[in-house]
């Protein structure tokens, strides 16, 4: 008799149309738990997962470019993380500038290991897609996405924004953007 097939019950792949129902679900969890205390509660009643789902499944069937990607982290098949990639869009941005645009993991899944998994499996997307530095965009007071990526080699750069979420500037949110390089270690020594 054959044994079943090994199957990694932890594990970050690209993201399906089958999947933005979930990657909206975990959005408006990881926004709810990440940005609460940041954003104003008006705007905080207005997170959808629906919303957010719709917005991804245009990213996951129809990106912009080639080197536009959404993964998903997944434990036991269901989505428990995803992040998205692209071309960085800065004014002072290089061509070999990528950029995750989204980064999130369920609350519920926090500390066993999928973020960790996301952000390699980024860094080896971006690579793959020619890209030799990253950046990414943090809101100013999220503490617990800073506190995971700088010990993972990322740092502030000085740049900064601040987001009129209204349109009419009666509620913004401030960003400072971190930067990493994507070399390998066998990049560096040569």
């Amino acid at each position: 008799m054959s044994e079943p097939p090994i199957v990694a019950d932890r594990s970050v792949r690209l993201a399906w149309a089958a999947d933005t129902d979930a990657i909206g679900a975990v959005q408006a969890r990881a926004w709810t738990a990440s940005y609460g205390s940041l954003l104003p509660p008006a705007l905080l009643a207005d997170v959808d997962a629906p919303s957010f789902a719709a917005a991804w499944r245009e990213a996951v069937t129809r990106p912009p470019s080639a080197r536009h990607r959404v993964l998903v982290a997944l434990e036991a098949g269901r989505v428990v993380g995803f992040a998205a990639t692209a071309p960085s869009e800065d004014p002072d941005a290089q061509p070999a500038d990528g950029e995750i645009v989204a980064f999130h993991v369920d609350p519920a899944a926090f500390g066993e290991g999928h973020g960790s998994r996301l952000l390699a499996a980024v860094a080896d997307t971006l690579r793959a897609d020619g890209f030799t530095r990253a950046r990414i965009w943090l809101v100013v007071g999220d503490d617990a996405l800073r506190g995971f990526l700088e010990p993972a080699g990322w740092a502030p750069d000085s740049a900064h924004r601040t987001l009129d979420l209204t349109g009419d500037g009666s509620a913004t949110l401030r960003q400072v953007r971190l930067h990493t390089s994507l070399a390998t270690e066998a990049e560096d020594a040569s």
